[in-house]
């Protein structure tokens, strides 16, 4: 083989590679690689925080984590784009993170006391049936008591069932050491007499009450007719009084006839 042919062969070895790498694709650059983003995980609070790494911007992580750069700014408060790193971003709010909760010891059941039962208490009623002079239903201290009546005092349980006679000029007679309960007490009211309140009362005695009830009645016109006329000497005063006038009448005229008949 000449120098000649050497040389002619190179020349086409040269030119049959190059166009075998004109008939060849192109490769394509490489993609441009994202740094993964750790998805945040929600604290106890519910916050979602983000910590800012070397070469992050807002617009880096609004690219990454799908928060608009606006709302970075907004929950951080942020005027501009400078950020560190380190620094925490806040990107929303989540539900707080799953915790499983660490089972502790059963508690023992506190045992249930006996309730002591409630011993009922004791009271005092005090009744009277007064002669309502004035007629007004209230009574005062100068109307007396009505005789020939009736006091009734009666509990529900049928316990207590206690009558006693109304007596002229006493105070409201009392029924002591009662036991607390609901109480109907009603009166009698004498013959002559039209009763000026109610005569029967329902009443819730307490514990410690001393509890006064009264109950009036005023005499008819048919008693105040019979009511005797108050008894005396028999002498009218008015009579008296005229028979007095003439009387010093009688004497004036006397003196007079006297002195008349010295005149003479």
């Amino acid at each position: 083989m000449t120098r000649h042919t050497l040389l002619v062969g190179l020349c086409l070895l040269a030119l049959a590679i190059a166009l075998t790498g004109l008939r060849a694709p192109a490769l394509a650059a490489p993609l441009l690689q994202m740094t993964p983003f750790p998805t945040p995980t929600p604290g106890p609070d519910g916050r979602i925080i983000y910590i800012v790494q070397d070469g992050d911007t807002l617009l880096r992580i609004s690219l990454i984590s799908g928060v608009k750069v606006d709302e970075i700014r907004g929950l951080n408060s942020l005027t501009g784009d400078n950020i560190v790193v380190g620094q925490q971003l806040l990107l929303g709010l989540g539900g707080p993170s799953q915790t499983t909760p660490t089972a502790g010891p059963s508690p023992t059941p506190t045992p249930l006391l006996p309730t002591p039962s409630r011993v009922p208490g004791l009271g005092n009623l005090c009744v009277i049936l007064y002669n309502d002079l004035n007629g007004d239903s209230i009574r005062q201290q100068e109307e007396p008591s009505i005789p020939g009546g009736a006091i009734s005092v009666n509990n529900r349980s049928g316990s207590v069932t206690e009558t006693v006679p109304s007596e002229a000029g006493v105070d409201p007679h009392c029924f002591t050491d009662l036991p607390e309960g609901e109480y109907t007490i009603s009166v009698a009211i004498p013959e002559g007499y039209n009763p000026t309140t109610i005569t029967s009362y329902i009443l819730r005695l307490n514990a410690g009450d001393e509890t006064y009830i009264d109950f009036g009645a005023q005499a008819n016109s048919e008693t105040v007719a019979e009511a005797p006329i108050p008894t005396g000497s028999g002498r009218s005063p008015l009579l008296g009084v005229i028979g007095g006038l003439f009387l010093l009448a009688g004497v004036g005229v006397a003196v007079f006839a006297v002195r008349l008949m010295r005149g003479k």
